[in-house]
């Protein structure tokens, strides 16, 4: 029989496990709440591990952008913000133009009285109402109970608007992003047009339609015009008002041109008209579906499987098709085109080359290909090959020619569906005209004629004045940057030279691509600039060189330029005294100290982070490193740094990339990674072998073929490579061919906890 004090704690202790129970009933039923919300747009099979929101917040510069569009087509979206964080929307562009360079056609639902600040007003959300997932965006606003909802097509999209059943009057508000001229004309009670000039001399069309007629209105910042059907010229803005009698959901059905308002039309008819919401929602689903589950995995953790699939679906963004009924709009020579093949604009190749483009060459050839077929007719329309090719033409940014290593790479792995004679004329005008001066453009000047005498690219001493007045007075020369990067490129071309039979061209770049040792300072065991009479310039390249070293460097300090020879790594351990020595520069890279604060090192080197001592994951120079390990006696090092950084800089949340992630380059080192290899030169048709963290991969090939990855006893512990085999026969070296791969090969590794010192040295 219980005491009083018994009864008393007994008492209390029901009282606080009911407590407890009704609070973890409380939580489950949220936690259902919102699971429910995002689980109807979630997707099937490995669709549901996509989160766009992940990286969306950025350790310093850019983030994520979580897009909705088909794979690789024109219409992309995201509501305009400043960043994640932000609780509110400016606006709902009908398309971004080009990754990180400008939208066009602005809208949003209002339902307040219409003024001249309507369209200047900001949108409050709920991050937690908001589901954003590849192929359907939603969002709630929260002030104004109004729920948007967007799902896009090749060419179109739709968006939905419920707004509150309380018989106001439904606005929508139409402005433009750019400031060149635009127009807006309202055909009829539901249906319009409008232009929008982008990059200056760019007209982009759109014709759209709504599910009801309404009365339509236009207006400048001085004033409102209600009634009026047509306005043109630049900062034009319309709207159109539903009466508090129409449905409480509005759609607006588009199609968007950048060949003419006719063609619009036609991209409506075809792609939209007569469809619903759901039907161009499910197809995008199917359409995202198809795209990723040619690569399939097994085992690893959750987190592992969502940055894994998020990173693949960013490997799909781009390049974009901007063809329209076998027609493009190029703006490498301002020119409509016909074409039997798709062409791709809105690539980065100084950052795409190195594991983006591989990784399409095995998932996707033949859209690889008419990429490739794409950068050839940019080059007979525009003169160059492209860098940064983009809509209105090469966007000139970053430095080198990198688009000569992804043509060898590709052309060594089977890719021929191009003008391989055209391309090859294209990358020897480059090698041989092309001004090698970063964000820069156009024909060769005194530094390029330097830099082919002397075989260096010179740099200004400390405190110099530039007299070049071609030099970008943000990006400077990059004199080490520029000089190793064109050595890889002189690489490139020597070998496809090699490839197509010219020998004296093999001969004459072959020898431009060890311009790289004349940097090589053996004392500081470092690249170091060198000014034009040939003397060493005296920095500290772990600081020096101004905001992002670009005098020297570029966004990234000597540390990690003291690499950037992959083309020519057996070179490279030459130059640092042999293997022995090679591996402890390794070692000191990850260990070494930045010396100063880490305010003080990011002010002038924002874009270095992901930081590992000197070693930064948070820029694409730095992806290969790792790996070279695996030239060393000491592979199980590069299994090691590998899944730590994985682990480190790869979360599955919003501050889950490192860096600028730029559309591609940095979700493919994320997937080439956790499968567990890694194309490290590209231009040599080889994969080296990491630590892959999921214990299957089956990547589905061309003709039926699949590549299999089977890594026994993987996970989070077991992470070193105890053996392997390739196709049943042993593997003793941490490498295997793009053809072993393609013809449909089974590399199978026993992993464990403890590193097989002696597995992979060679």
């Amino acid at each position: 029989m219980l005491n009083s004090k018994s009864k008393l704690v007994s008492a209390s202790f029901i009282r606080a496990l009911l407590c407890l129970l009704f609070f973890v009933c409380c939580l489950g039923m949220k936690n259902t709440r919102a699971q429910n919300i995002s689980s109807t747009n979630d997707g099937t099979g490995n669709l549901k591990y996509i989160d766009p929101r992940i990286g969306n917040v950025g350790q310093l510069l850019q983030p994520t952008r979580p897009t909705v569009q088909v794979p690789n087509q024109m219409i992309r979206m995201y509501p305009e913000r400043n960043d994640y964080i932000d609780d509110q929307i400016s606006s709902f562009p009908l398309t971004i133009v080009s990754h990180r360079l400008g939208e066009v056609f602005a809208l949003k639902p209002w339902n307040k009285p219409v003024t001249t600040n309507a369209w200047k007003e900001k949108q409050t959300f709920d991050h937690d109402l908001e589901i954003t997932r590849p192929w359907y965006y939603s969002t709630y606003l929260i002030d104004d109970e109004i729920t948007v909802e967007f799902t896009a097509g090749k060419k179109t999209g739709i968006y939905r608007f419920t707004f509150p059943g309380n018989k106001q009057d439904k606005n929508l508000l139409f402005d433009l992003y750019n400031n060149g001229a635009g127009s807006w004309k309202f055909i009829n009670g539901n249906s319009m047009e409008g232009t929008e000039t982008y990059h200056d001399d760019i007209k982009i069309y759109m014709y759209g339609e709504f599910n009801t007629d309404g009365q339509p209105g236009t207006a400048l910042d001085n004033g409102l015009n209600k009634g009026s059907r047509e306005i043109a010229g630049k900062g034009v803005k319309s709207w159109i008002t539903f009466s508090g009698n129409s449905p409480d959901t509005i759609y607006f059905r588009y199609a968007i041109s950048y060949i003419s308002p006719e063609q619009a039309r036609a991209n409506f008819k075809q792609e939209i008209a007569g469809k619903s919401f759901n039907d161009i929602k499910t197809a995008g689903e199917k359409a995202w579906d198809k795209a990723i589950n040619n690569i399939r995995v097994e085992g690893g953790t959750e987190a592992q499987r969502r940055s894994f699939y998020t990173a693949y679906y960013r490997c799909n963004e781009r390049m974009v098709d901007i063809t329209e009924d076998g027609k493009y709009y190029s703006g490498f020579d301002k020119k409509i085109h016909d074409t039997t093949r798709p062409f791709y604009v809105d690539d980065w190749t100084w950052d795409t080359y190195l594991a983006l483009h591989p990784l399409r060459a095995i998932v996707n050839p033949a859209m690889e290909q008419d990429m490739l077929n794409s950068y050839v007719s940019m080059y007979t329309q525009g003169g160059w090959m492209p860098t940064f090719p983009v809509l209105f033409g090469d966007h000139a940014c970053m430095n080198a020619f990198h688009s000569t290593i992804m043509m060898l790479d590709d052309y060594r792995k089977g890719l021929r569906n191009f003008d391989v004679n055209k391309a090859y004329e294209g990358m020897m005008k480059n090698a041989t005209s092309a001004t090698m001066l970063p964000w820069r453009n156009g024909p060769k000047g005194s530094l390029e004629d330097f830099y082919y005498a002397k075989g260096y690219y010179p740099a200004l001493k400390v405190g110099e004045t530039e007299t070049i007045p071609e030099v970008n007075p943000i990006e400077h020369r990059q004199a080490v940057a520029v000089t190793l990067g064109a050595s890889y490129d002189d690489w490139a071309l020597s070998q496809m030279a090699g490839e197509l039979g010219k020998v004296d061209d093999q001969k004459k770049f072959s020898i431009r691509a060890n311009n790289y040792k004349n940097l090589w300072d053996n004392n500081m065991k470092m690249f170091m600039p060198k000014d034009s009479s040939g003397n060493w310039i005296k920095i500290d390249p772990k600081f020096d060189g101004g905001e992002g070293g670009r005098d020297y460097y570029d966004e990234n300090n000597g540390w990690t330029y003291l690499w950037q020879v992959q083309e020519d790594v057996p070179g490279l351990i030459n130059l640092m005294g042999g293997k022995k020595q090679f591996e402890a520069r390794l070692d000191q890279l990850f260990r070494e100290p930045l010396g100063r604060s880490k305010y003080a090192f990011w002010a002038k080197f924002p874009d270095a982070t992901g930081l590992v001592g000197q070693y930064s994951l948070g820029n694409e120079p730095s992806f290969h490193i790792p790996y070279l390990y695996n030239f060393t006696n000491s592979p199980w090092k590069t299994q090691k740094r590998i899944r730590f950084l994985l682990d480190v800089w790869f979360k599955d949340n919003i501050f889950g990339i490192p860096g600028d992630e730029d559309g591609g380059g940095m979700s493919a080192f994320v997937v080439f990674s956790s499968m567990g290899f890694y194309p490290i030169t590209p231009g040599l048709p080889v994969y080296t072998i990491g630590s892959p963290v999921f214990s299957k991969v089956t990547i589905d090939l061309p003709g039926g073929k699949q590549f299999r990855m089977i890594a026994n006893n993987c996970s989070v512990i077991n992470k070193y490579i105890q053996s392997a085999k390739m196709n049943g026969q042993p593997l003793n070296k941490p490498w295997f061919t793009h053809e072993q791969l393609i013809n449909g090969g089974t590399l199978e590794l026993e992993m464990g906890p403890k590193p097989n010192k002696s597995w992979g040295v060679e």
